[in-house]
Formats: C-alpha cells, sequence, structure tokens
C-alpha cells in the first residue's frame, strides 16, 4: 500500500485532476495540451469519476496534527468538490446517467474555442495552432459524444442543436480572423472549418434521431444530496421557506416603491407593476446613436467607469491594481442559456492582468432589459463590485486548491447582496426608487429559482407553491414553472424559456442566489452582533468585504469558519 501524501502532495495531485479537461485549461490559463477537445466517452467519464474517487480516499489518510487551519479548510474544499464531481457524473434517472442523457456538443466546442480566440494573450499564431487543431478534431469529437448519448432530454436536445447551429457563426469569424491577420495556417483552418460545419449539420439530424425522454427529475434523496454536496445545511424544506418568505418581502418592498413612483409621476392610481415597469423602461430607455444594439455595450462600458470611481471615493471594497474586463456580447452558441447577462471568471494560472469576459445578451425582444435603470445593477453584479472583484481575488488566491473551487452560494450571494447593498450606501442617488423598483422586481426570480431548482430535480410540485397565484395544474413541468417564474418577475417569453434551460441542467445552482444571499446576509448580521461597540458602520463593511474577497471562493458555510478562526463572530 502506497505511503499517504502529505498536504502538498495531494494539492499538486488535486490540481492535475482538476486541470485534465482541455477546456478547464483554457478557463484556468494553463498553458497545455490546449489544442485539445474534451472527450466526452463513457470511459473517459468513467475514469474521471475513479480519480476523484481515489483522491477522496487519498484526502481522508493525510495526517490532518501538523496542519494549519487554511490547509485543513482546503482539504475540506477538496474533498467536497471531488464527492460532488463523482456523484455528478454517476447521477441516474430515467435508467441512464447523466453524461448518458445530456449533449454537451455546443458548450464542449464552443466555450474553448471562443475563449482561445477572445481571452488568450498569447502570440496569434500560437491561439491558431490551437484553435485549428481542436476544430479539426470536431467530427471525431461528435461522433464519440453521439456514441455516449442513451435517451437524452428532449428539452436538452434542442439546446444543443441550437447551440450547435450558433458555432457556424464562430467557426466563421474564426476563419476571417485568420485569413485577416495573414496568419500562417489559415488555409488549413478554412479547410477544417468546411469539415466541422458537414460534422455539425450531420451530428444535429442524428441527435434529433435518437429516442429521447422529456424527464428531468432526479427525486429527493438525489436532490438532498445536490444541496449538500454544494456546502449547503439546509434542508429543501428550509430552502422553500427561505424563498416564500424572500417572496413575500420584495412584493411588499416592490409594492410600496409602486405606490411612490405612481406619485412621482402623476400616473393614474391603478397602474400596476407590468405598466409602471413599461412606463419606466421607456422613460429610461438607452439611446442607441448609431441605430444598434451593440451600442448598448458602450452604455455599460460607460456605468463600469461610474461604479469603479464611486467606489474608489468611498472606500467600500478593495480592488487589485491589474485587473480588466472585456464587455461583450453574448455569442449565438451561448444565447440559449444566458438569458440576460453572464460572465467568464479571470484565469487564476495566467500570469498577469485577471481578466473577465462579461456576456450581454441583446435582442429587440430583451432591450427593454437594459434600460439605465437596468445597466447599473447589471454591471454591479456581473463586475466590480460583484462577480469580476470577487473572482479576481479568488483568482489571486496563494492556495493550489482553492484556485479551483467553484461555490455558487458564495459568489451569487455577494452580488445579490451588493445590488441592495450599493444602493444603501448612495450609489444612483436621486433614482434610487427608479432603480429599486426594478432591480427589486428582477431580483424576485432568485426566489422563484429556488422552487423551480426544487421542483426540477425532485418532481414534487409542492416546491412551487411559494405564496404566488399561478396557474401549477399543467403536467409539463417546464409549463408550471413558466408560469411562476412569469408571475414573479413579468420576463419576456424568450427571457422565460431561456432561464428554464439552465435550471434544468444546472442542479443545484440556481437555488444558490437566494440561498447565497440569505446566508451572507446573516453572516453579516452575525458579524456586526458580534463587533457591536467595537467594529461598526463603515469600518465593519470593509473588514466583511475584505475577509469576503480576500479568502478565496468557498460555500458560505465554510466561510463562516474563517470569520470564527479569526476571532470576529464572538
Amino acid at each position: 500500500m502506497p505511503s499517504p501524501l502529505d498536504y502538498a502532495s495531494f494539492a499538486e495531485a488535486f490540481h492535475q485532476h482538476a486541470s485534465s479537461n482541455p477546456n478547464r485549461r483554457v478557463q484556468l490559463g494553463i498553458n497545455r495540451a490546449l489544442g485539445e477537445l474534451p472527450d466526452p466517452s463513457l470511459e473517459a467519464v468513467r475514469g474521471r469519476v475513479r480519480s476523484a474517487q481515489a483522491l477522496v480516499e487519498a484526502c481522508d489518510a493525510i495526517p490532518k496534527a501538523n496542519l494549519d487551519f487554511e490547509q485543513r479548510l482546503d482539504l475540506d474544499l477538496a474533498r467536497l468538490t471531488l464527492r460532488a464531481e463523482s456523484a455528478r457524473d454517476e447521477l441516474s434517472w430515467g435508467g441512464s446517467t447523466r453524461p448518458e442523457r445530456t449533449p454537451t456538443a455546443g458548450d464542449d466546442i464552443g466555450d474553448g474555442l471562443f475563449t482561445l480566440f477572445i481571452n488568450d494573450p498569447r502570440p496569434a499564431e500560437e491561439r491558431l495552432a490551437d484553435i485549428t487543431q481542436r476544430v479539426e478534431s470536431i467530427p471525431d469529437y461528435l461522433q464519440s459524444l453521439l456514441g455516449r448519448l442513451r435517451l437524452p432530454v428532449t428539452r436538452w436536445v434542442k439546446m444543443d442543436q441550437t447551440k450547435t447551429s450558433g458555432l457556424f457563426e464562430l467557426l466563421d469569424n474564426l476563419s476571417g480572423w485568420a485569413e485577416q491577420e495573414r496568419l500562417g495556417g489559415s488555409d488549413r483552418l478554412a479547410a477544417a472549418t468546411q469539415r466541422a460545419k458537414a460534422s455539425l449539420g450531420d451530428y444535429n439530424a442524428a441527435l434529433g434521431k435518437l429516442d429521447s425522454a422529456p424527464d428531468i427529475h432526479i427525486g429527493d434523496a438525489a436532490m438532498r444530496e445536490v444541496i449538500s454536496l454544494r456546502g449547503i445545511d439546509l434542508s429543501p424544506e428550509e430552502l422553500k421557506g427561505v424563498a416564500a418568505r424572500f417572496l413575500e418581502d420584495t412584493f411588499s418592498q416592490i409594492e410600496e416603491l409602486r405606490g411612490r413612483l405612481v406619485a412621482k409621476y402623476k400616473l393614474p392610481a391603478d397602474t400596476d407593476n407590468d405598466q409602471l415597469q413599461d412606463f419606466l423602461a421607456q422613460r429610461y430607455r438607452v439611446a442607441l446613436p448609431n441605430g444598434q444594439l451593440e451600442d448598448i455595450l458602450d452604455r455599460y462600458q460607460r456605468e463600469r467607469g461610474k461604479i469603479l470611481e464611486y467606489i474608489q471615493k468611498h472606500d467600500l471594497f478593495p480592488v487589485p491594481a491589474d485587473q480588466d474586463m472585456l464587455i461583450l456580447r453574448t455569442p449565438g452558441f451561448l444565447e440559449p442559456t444566458i438569458p440576460a447577462g453572464a460572465m467568464s471568471s479571470p484565469a487564476p494560472f495566467r500570469d498577469g492582468t485577471k481578466r473577465s469576459l462579461v456576456y450581454l445578451t441583446l435582442s429587440e425582444e430583451l432591450i427593454d432589459e437594459h434600460t439605465e435603470l437596468s445597466i447599473p445593477g447589471m454591471m454591479i453584479h456581473e463586475g466590480i463590485p460583484g462577480h469580476h472583484l470577487q473572482l479576481s481575488w479568488g483568482a489571486l488566491h496563494p492556495s493550489l486548491i482553492r484556485k479551483h473551487i467553484d461555490a455558487m452560494d458564495h459568489a451569487e450571494g455577494w452580488t445579490t447582496m451588493l445590488e441592495d447593498y450599493m444602493l444603501d450606501v448612495g450609489y444612483v442617488a436621486g433614482l434610487e426608487d427608479e432603480v429599486r423598483f426594478t432591480s427589486k422586481r428582477d431580483i424576485a426570480r432568485i426566489g422563484a429559482r429556488v422552487a423551480i431548482d426544487l421542483f426540477f430535480m425532485s418532481g414534487d410540485k409542492s416546491y412551487l407553491e411559494v405564496g404566488v397565484k399561478c396557474d401549477l395544474s399543467s403536467e409539463d413541468p417546464f409549463v408550471s414553472a413558466g408560469n411562476l417564474l412569469f408571475a414573479v418577475t413579468g420576463f419576456v417569453p424568450g427571457r422565460v424559456q431561456a432561464e428554464l434551460n439552465w435550471y434544468s441542467q444546472e442542479r443545484g445552482y440556481p437555488l444558490s442566489y437566494l440561498t447565497g444571499n440569505h446566508l451572507v446576509w446573516s453572516l453579516k448580521r452575525e458579524l456586526e452582533q458580534a463587533q457591536r461597540g467595537k467594529l461598526e458602520g463603515r469600518d465593519l463593511d470593509r473588514k466583511f468585504h475584505q475577509i469576503y474577497l480576500e479568502s478565496g471562493n468557498m460555500p458560505v458555510s465554510f466561510l463562516r469558519r474563517v470569520f470564527a478562526h479569526r476571532g470576529l463572530l464572538g
């Protein structure tokens, strides 16, 4: 039997395992074998599961007596991550496992290619070589993926067909870039692109002919394990209660704001929320000086600068010296699962500037979701002080293990907390009621997300009963869930469907928004109570922000251990 690993050896083994996927290496900024596509075969999936399980055993065997607090915390984080990974790939419902039921061509092909194209600082020739190798691998990848699929989920089939259709534009853009830059090898990429397009067409046709089934529910026991393996200590019943109370409180605030705004703008007293939202969207519509939707991106850039200036003036958050954001229109292959906006985090293993990609989904249907009132909230959430700031600090953390940790309650709890906090400290003064009304209507979605996530996982429709009047009678889970989401938010149909798309696949992630928000505010209040008379006001805020950001990525339950270890919770 081999000797137990020490902490450093385990951290390196964990690092190698966590960076085995070539798309993950692109995201992490690890310049090793970036010309490969992920191996979609079941053999590869089973190999990763065995590797993760072996590392859990190795973690358990490490002598802990001489480790410090941070090292023990790292090991607990690694163990949770590995167990969650294994459980995700072994999850089975309807007689087949998650990999067998999930077509992933759009993501597996598009994510890495787009990042190599847009957010890779290496010389163009190096990037072209990796891009070309990936494009040449597309036909073999697609054949392997088709060989993996057994009774895929019907809605996910349609989603992947839409995503892979969006890859045609990306492939053309890559070929055009290589030709325009007169890079050696552009002819090779052009030829590979034509073969890839043909194989994508064949894949879409073959995918549509596979037997599929609409069922997405994994059952109560599996749902509880998903939640636990995200580091969340609350039960589904407790989460439903949090959602119901949040929605009740949010609707009460919205009604109070509606009354004030109706009086301010001298609107009819019976103006309802939807009518007021439409009025505000038109009154505060973003100007399009060039008549192009892309003009909205320029407005986001200006807001980014205003927020950073305000934060620095009031010394609200620590900001790394070398960071940057690229604000982009969501590429076509990602639109089916990015309802409004999203971001790709800075690469933790890349030297130099910590740069994020912020995606914004633009269309004529969605134009009223990008207004002078909603843009501040979106940039607070996705940029600084939101995801970009938090994940930039996460990328700078010295722990090899912590650079690999994704904790959605930590990330989304932080950003949703900030949407209120930044208004509370005076940002957007003069339009606070307007922005808060718009943001409260939008953030109500996170209450619906808890209910829908629990329902999509368990199949128990009672989780949708969170005190909102809507029709839940349909046997189609997407119709009932969509009715709840629309009743809560008033989202346009396109956004409702895009939201439901990713809710159905990213189990436990949608509920992490409100769960994280609840846990972060609870931690903040606990800190305030423990520090009363010692550290208060803005000084306490700064300490809270500093520890939260500089501790790296981890579930909020783990972060609480950090505050307790530092003697701040009494």
